[in-house]
């Protein structure tokens, strides 16, 4: 049995990684269009350009991963090296240097390709160590909801600080300076997720020993096997499309509530001089929501499996993101009322799917012969990136698509098109992410006989031994 304070420990590891993949995906195409100074298609395709290649990254950290040989493990140490790299260059790319609007393209292109590429390293690893704490599919499950409430629970903080934050920044010195609220604001952030990442360094352990046999596999075997895995290319998929419908809300939503909803602030705290928006309240409300939504994903995986569970929280938010359209600046309730449940749904699916990626590692093990956890769960972030890739370029295509124009009273095209970005056109993501896990073959069932033969497989090599 895993200890409760283990448990925590494994969820401090992504509620770090979501502080900052959270203000990534709500806040940064805003911030390089009516911060830093960017045209929106620009941003789009620079978020195409970096994160493609960089998706492509993590089965190669996955690899490097599965052979390291460490005192702490094979992924532990990377939680422990990485994280100051990864609060540096995540500060890096929130600042804003006086450069042209060519050489700052240049200057984001390459800050945001280092930001990603530190996060593989450190969230690859990480996600690769769910598969070795424990060979138990439904402690795996429960480890899998204490990472996704941890990490809305990080969310949830980083969405409701990052804006007072800005605010309170941008307010030291002569001027009102954005640019510089944003590099401070971020600079708090980045401290936290470092010293959650050691925490969870610290608090974690790793257990499940390959089998003798597959210790001597090569990279060319491993990639076969992948190759040939048929439920992975399935939650690939479903994981992609997943993203996509998140990313596109998350992207979208901050125009919607400046250039919509038109309603700037709600809460004045008077002794910082900051005001809490209804952007801040609409996704701290979502983080909120996402972890109800996981905190009941185990028991009813467990009633009625983790297929049947990830398809109808999938579909239920299909038909609530399709009937967000139709709601108005003056329903202000109603919005909320549905952001908490479309964000309940998408918070049942993470733990799902990060569960079924441990199944997979088994379900691979026990077909090939070979353990290969770190090049499995790399699919998981592969698919995060992916999702967001396409999600993000979209989200800064669409704009332009739609005649975004920064900082100025919007048409009611570009209007139309935001509406559309938190409703019609996320719901393709949620309906292709349906579609994909229908397919899926790992049942219940299944994978107890999984279990069962590779635990008596690993006591044969023992007697050996």
């Amino acid at each position: 049995m895993i200890k409760f304070t283990e448990k925590i420990g494994y969820g401090f590891g992504d509620m770090a990684s979501s502080m900052f993949w959270k203000i990534f995906g709500m806040y940064l195409l805003y911030f390089y269009t009516d911060v830093f100074g960017l045209a929106p298609a620009a941003v789009g395709t620079m978020f195409l350009v970096t994160r493609i290649w960089d998706s492509f990254l993590d089965p190669v950290i996955g690899v490097i991963a599965d052979r390291t040989e460490s005192r702490w493990g094979k992924f532990r140490p990377y939680l422990l090296y990485v994280a100051v790299p990864f609060g540096l260059v995540g500060v890096m790319t929130f600042v804003t240097p006086d450069f042209s609007v060519e050489w700052k393209l240049v200057y984001a292109y390459i800050t945001y390709t280092l930001m990603m590429m530190v996060y593989s390293a450190i969230n690859v690893p990480y996600a690769s160590l769910l598969g070795v704490m424990t060979p138990n599919p439904k402690e795996r499950t429960t480890l899998s909801s204490y990472r996704m409430f941890f990490a809305y629970l990080g969310s949830f903080i980083a969405l409701l600080l990052i804006e007072p934050l800005v605010e309170f920044f941008s307010k030291i010195g002569e001027t009102v300076n954005p640019q510089q609220g944003w590099q401070y604001g971020v600079t708090v952030i980045a401290v936290m997720c470092v010293l959650l990442f050691w925490s969870c360094f610290a608090l974690t352990r790793e257990r499940v020993k390959p089998i003798k046999s597959e210790e001597k596999s090569t990279l060319k075997e491993d990639l076969l096997d992948l190759w040939k895995n048929r439920p992975w290319w399935i939650l690939l998929g479903a994981g992609i499309a997943a993203l996509i419908f998140n990313s596109i809300r998350d992207g979208a939503t901050i125009y919607y509530f400046k250039y919509y909803i038109l309603e700037e602030s709600t809460l004045k705290i008077a002794s910082l001089g900051v005001t809490i928006t209804w952007t801040s309240l609409y996704l701290a409300l979502g983080q909120a929501s996402n972890m109800v939504g996981v905190a009941l994903a185990a028991p009813v995986a467990n009633h009625i499996g983790k297929k049947n569970t990830y398809m109808a929280a999938m579909s239920m938010a299909t038909v609530l993101s399709i009937l967000f359209f139709w709601l108005t600046p003056g329903q202000l309730v109603l919005i909320f009322v549905f952001q908490a449940m479309i964000s309940v749904c998408a918070g049942i699916i993470f733990p799902l799917l990060w569960s079924m990626y441990a199944d997979i590692a088994d379900y691979s093990e026990l077909k090939c012969g070979r353990r290969a956890t770190g090049l499995i769960f790399s699919s998981s972030s592969m698919s995060q990136k992916l999702g967001w890739t396409l999600g993000g370029a979209l989200s800064g295509w669409l704009l332009a698509y739609f005649g975004f124009k920064a900082n100025v009273i919007q048409s009611d095209t570009a209007i139309m098109g935001i509406k559309m970005m938190l409703s019609f056109l996320p719901a393709i993501g949620t309906v292709l992410s349906v579609i994909f896990i229908a397919f899926y073959p790992l049942s219940e069932k299944k994978v107890k006989v999984i279990t069962e033969d590779l635990e008596a497989r690993r006591n044969n090599v023992k007697e050996k031994l």
